[in-house]
């Protein structure tokens, strides 16, 4: 059985390791999420202690799911702080480790955090992917419209530009 919850701070903390091995294998399994394979825990470590430190601030909403009690998967939703941007909400790092993938979890992310979104009025969600990443066709399931891509945006561990393509949805 699958359950997705909002974390609180204390509750990311208490998950960081487990969000580290999601990270970590799905950097290494080929997402381009922001980082180069092989990833070094190390690195993974820190980054999960800044998103950490970001929920208790209220800039990040991250998400967890668990399959049986054990943690598969997590994203986050980033609301726009900023005064004309109060209406949308940024979608990132939506991971599933690879032994829980083609299961529903990411689909169940998803809901959980258009809910919160729309619970937050807001009402415009954006993301960006890797082009051909394996995440595209669970956006396009969910009603996610394709904006435009933008080659080169980013350069993978063999110093190769790749391009990154951008959705959006409107919540009602």
């Amino acid at each position: 059985m699958t359950t997705v919850a909002l974390l609180s701070h204390s509750e990311a903390l208490a998950e960081l390791y487990g969000l580290v091995g999601i990270l970590v294998d799905s950097v290494n399994d080929g997402a381009s999420v922001g980082f180069h394979r092989p990833m070094d825990p190390a690195e993974a470590v820190a980054y999960w202690q800044g998103v950490c430190a970001d929920v208790e601030k209220g800039r990040v909403l991250l998400f967890a799911a668990w399959v049986d009690g054990q943690l598969a998967g997590t994203a986050q939703l980033q609301p726009s702080p900023k005064p004309n941007g109060r209406n949308r909400a940024e979608v990132a790092k939506v991971l599933v480790h690879s032994a829980f993938r083609r299961r529903g979890i990411g689909r169940a992310l998803m809901d959980a955090l258009e809910a919160e979104a729309r619970r937050l009025d807001r009402t415009t969600l954006v993301l960006d992917t890797r082009l051909g990443d394996a995440g595209e066709p669970l956006y396009t399931s969910c009603g996610y419209t394709r904006v435009g891509v933008i080659p080169a945006y980013v350069i993978d561990e063999d110093g190769r530009p790749d391009a990154t393509v951008f959705y959006y949805k409107l919540l009602s």
